[in-house]
């Protein structure tokens, strides 16, 4: 039996923009292990982000397959789509995207009550986040009134909600100096290990990739290399 999560099998995707049309997945290929944490390092416009929309079904690719978790994801249509983003994958984005008007709480909650969670339940479950992510003391709070770091952990919560396949991380260090960095790819770390969780991140942060254990290298919407263990720790000792 396979311990792929994740599996990508040629697939393209490309955009067009008037009469301007831009490649940007050309026949990728790629396993990710369930309880890894792997990285998608590459320049900007080098086909990262689509890849994890990809992965998330917020975009459908042109050909090619998708399977996550066991389901084949570029089969889905409808109701089975919303379905596999709100129990399949949880999404840490670029900016968070957290709901302005709800509490910190609100927002971690927000997944398990559109899952139909009972409440007791959510209670409980939001509760182990905030406290997983190191934050209880903000469940009261507003997004605009806690810090980027802080907000990343919100996010972070919020993507484990139902307890994902995996949960994907785009440009985690964007908005955050050194510091914060360190600090949130620590959590990552820690969840990892604790929850078992699988994490794919992309990025172009060499202090981002240092914590992964997989690396995938993308340029101009092609794998172009794949690093794995003592290969991969060499490369980032320079």
């Amino acid at each position: 039996m396979s311990s792929a999560v994740v599996s990508l099998k040629e697939v393209f995707k490309t955009y067009r923009y008037g009469r301007t049309y831009v490649r940007a997945l050309r026949g990728v290929t790629l396993s990710i292990d369930r309880g890894d944490i792997a990285c998608v390092v590459g320049p900007s416009g080098s086909g990262k982000s689509t890849l994890l929309n990809i992965i998330a079904a917020v975009d459908a690719p042109d050909r090619g397959e998708v399977v996550v978790d066991g389901v084949e994801v570029h089969r889905l249509k409808g109701v089975e789509l919303a379905l596999y983003r709100l129990r399949k994958v949880g999404y840490v984005f670029q900016f968070y995207n957290l709901i302005p008007t709800l509490t910190v709480w609100e927002n971690v909650e927000l997944p398990l009550a559109l899952a139909g969670v009972p409440k007791a339940e959510r209670s409980r479950r939001v509760s182990q986040l905030l406290e997983a992510v190191g934050i209880p003391h903000l469940a009261n709070r507003t997004p605009d009134s806690i810090s980027s770091g802080e907000q990343q952990r919100v996010a972070i919560a919020r993507a484990l909600a139902n307890t994902p396949a995996v949960v994907l991380m785009d440009e985690p260090s964007a908005s955050l100096d050194v510091e914060n960095t360190t600090k949130v790819m620590e959590l990552v770390s820690k969840l990892n290990k604790s929850l078992g969780q699988t994490f794919i991140i992309a990025t172009h942060d060499p202090l981002v990739a240092r914590y992964c254990r997989t690396v995938f290298k993308l340029r101009d919407g092609q794998i172009i290399g794949v690093l794995r263990g003592a290969e991969l720790a060499e490369v980032l000792k320079e």
